[in-house]
């Protein structure tokens, strides 16, 4: 019976050891608040250049050029690509392609 007293206590009081909230913990800031505003939220954080390069290549990739979304309709278009080897792509693409009209 002894014995069951003594580890009774013993494990009551490393359980107060283990499971004390220290007054350090009190006074840090994210106690009270442990959400970040959205401003403070990145300041730690570097943003990635190679994720920023492959952002920058895909906003490219969908604002290309007038010529090269011609060239490429003319490339996918078998006829259009072989004018285009002796006339070139411009006229290629105003032979087959410029004479559609949407009204």
């Amino acid at each position: 019976m002894r014995t069951l007293i003594v580890l009774t206590l013993l494990a009551v009081l490393v359980m107060a050891a283990t499971c004390y909230e220290s007054h350090e913990s009190m006074e840090s800031h994210e106690y009270f608040n442990p959400f970040l505003n959205r401003r403070r939220a990145n300041d730690f954080i570097q943003a990635d250049t190679r994720l920023r390069a492959i952002t920058q290549e895909r906003i490219r990739e969908r604002s290309k050029a007038t010529q090269e979304h011609q060239r490429e309709l003319c490339e996918d278009y078998y006829p259009c690509e072989i004018y285009a080897y002796r006339h070139g792509y411009a006229a290629a693409y105003k032979h087959y392609f410029g004479r559609r009209r949407t009204k």
